[in-house]
């Protein structure tokens, strides 16, 4: 009976240490839990702002590489404060989650909402990056802290770090094909500032009593879901009036995807087509554009039973090449789905494209022109690129000697390549660039141009895959073209010799410009360099 007596009174220390370590791996373990979906919203965070930032101010390169840069700096700025706050750590890094929960939600709406009444929206956008960044970096030292309770330095210092970077690799990809993708610009933050609410209010309840200001962070727990909720049901009507302010027109669509903002504007019976606020058209006078683009092209080619057409997606080139019953196939490779979606389906595009983009000879890719075009194994008759200006580095390569060499692969003999090329009057350099790039790629090509009311002065590119032709030949030929067999309601053949023709000396200085080359993207300085402002 005494020996009984004993080994219980032995092994009751025993149990009540087990007790203790268990405790101290279950709060150890939410804490881990807690950072791995810190880490996961932190980087999501940074993608947020930065392709806020792209869509706002353009240039995703430079945007991006401003925002990560800045967030690390201020995360640094974080993590030197954090040696600052002695007191009760759990109230510290719960309220820091809350203030996370609000910056990170309203982001994109206020950036949004600002940006209708603020010419230079970049410092507030770079402004709030910096302070999402010092909170961010608050997160891991307090974290690491508060598990030093549970944990010996070596351990403590590994698996937060370990899991704050296997949180930030699914965040990650949440953000490129989840969030991004399916809840746009317009709720990815809302539903980012929803985790660090939830990391908050799991601590918060869980270990309760560990808390000092109990009552205040209770208070937070119940405005803060709220003010979420609130925040998620007038985020789209938001976003549209931003969007509306930008406009001079009725905004009558509006999306945002992964690649690009799509707006389509309306004033009296016409309409106006922008991505990321650029003008791509007026159906006011939209045939001014699109008629030289295709119709000199597919006049001049030996063949025209193959096309390819890069970008385009609105499906007016389309149009216009159905105009040629010669034609049997017709690839149109655009990068953003939802914008051949909206050429498809919205009643304004289709009507505008006469239905082009659902003709059986029609086929639509959505992918980067840049990767079909080297990889795709098909053989073309006219290659149509209908692309945005090279206002971003990712652009600027669809214009270089490299890109248009690549084309000449798929060119039949005798095929045609064009290319829009910005404005000859407001970018007259890059304009230049473009033609001398595709002359260094092996082309002999022509400039020529026309004035579009509502675009300006706008140029197009020519090329033909017949290196014994000139370029004087080949603009002599397109001097001669008749274009009274094709149902066009601007183009004839003498409008075509007034676009052949430039005033004196245009050409003057085409020797001094440089070749667009993939390594040297000479086109994207000459574009951000030309008279913009009096656009």
């Amino acid at each position: 009976m005494a020996e009984d007596i004993i080994t219980n009174s032995a092994k009751q220390p025993v149990a009540k240490q087990a007790r203790k370590k268990n405790r101290k791996f279950g709060r150890s373990f939410v804490l881990k839990a807690c950072i791995f979906a810190t880490g996961l919203a932190g980087i999501v965070a940074e993608y947020v702002i930065a392709t806020l930032a792209t869509y706002l101010l353009g240039n995703a390169v430079l945007q991006w590489t401003l925002i990560l840069s800045l967030m690390l700096f201020a995360m640094g700025i974080g993590s030197r404060l954090s040696k600052s706050f002695r007191g009760p750590l759990f109230d510290t890094f719960v309220v820091t989650e809350f203030a996370l929960s609000i910056l990170c939600a309203i982001s994109a709406v206020s950036a949004y909402l600002l940006s209708a009444y603020i010419v230079n929206i970049a410092p507030i956008i770079y402004l709030l990056s910096v302070i999402i960044g010092i909170l961010i970096g608050l997160e891991i030292p307090i974290a690491t802290r508060l598990n030093d309770d549970f944990e010996e330095l070596r351990i403590n210092i590994s698996s937060v770090m370990e899991n704050d970077y296997y949180g930030a690799l699914l965040g990650g990809l949440l953000f490129a094909f989840v969030a991004l993708p399916r809840l746009g610009l317009t709720y990815t933050p809302i539903l980012l500032g929803a985790v660090n609410f939830t990391v908050a209010a799991v601590l918060f309840l869980k270990y309760r009593k560990l808390f000092k200001y109990r009552r205040t962070l209770t208070c937070g727990l119940l405005v803060i879901p709220a003010l979420l909720g609130i925040l998620a049901f007038f985020a789209r009507p938001i976003v549209l009036y931003g969007e509306q302010k930008k406009y001079r027109d009725h905004v009558i669509f509006q999306r945002q995807t992964p690649y690009q903002t799509i707006v389509v504007t309306q004033w009296k019976d016409h309409y106006w087509l922008y991505l990321n606020g650029n003008e791509q058209f007026s159906s006011y006078d939209e045939e001014r554009y699109h008629e030289p683009l295709v119709h000199p092209a597919m006049m001049s080619s030996v063949s025209k039973k193959n096309i390819l057409i890069l970008g385009g997606g609105d499906g007016l080139a389309v149009r216009e090449v159905l105009k040629y019953r010669q034609t049997r196939k017709i690839v149109v490779v655009d990068i953003d789905p939802a914008m051949t979606e909206l050429g498809k389906t919205h009643s304004v595009l289709s009507d505008l494209n006469a239905g082009a983009l659902k003709d059986p000879r029609v086929q639509i890719s959505n992918q980067d022109a840049y990767i079909y075009v080297k990889q795709t194994d098909q053989f073309f008759d006219v290659v149509i690129v209908d692309l945005p200006d090279p206002e971003t580095v990712e652009l600027a390569r669809l214009y270089s000697r490299q890109f248009y060499k690549s084309i000449t692969r798929l060119l039949t003999p005798g095929g045609v390549v064009v290319t829009q090329a910005t404005s000859p009057f407001f970018a007259k350099d890059a304009y230049l660039s473009i033609l001398k790039s595709m002359r260094a790629a092996g082309i002999p090509a022509i400039a020529y141009h026309n004035h579009i009311p509502t675009l300006g002065e706008w140029g197009w590119v020519m090329g033909m895959n017949a290196p014994h032709v000139e370029s004087s030949e080949l603009k002599n030929q397109l001097a001669n073209l008749s274009f009274d067999g094709i149902d066009t309601r601007y183009l004839n053949q003498e409008a075509m010799r007034g676009m052949l023709s430039f005033g004196k000396g245009f050409f003057g200085r085409l020797e001094e410009i440089s070749v667009n080359e993939e390594l040297d993207l000479a086109i994207y300085h000459y574009y951000h360099g030309g008279a913009w402002d009096l656009y």
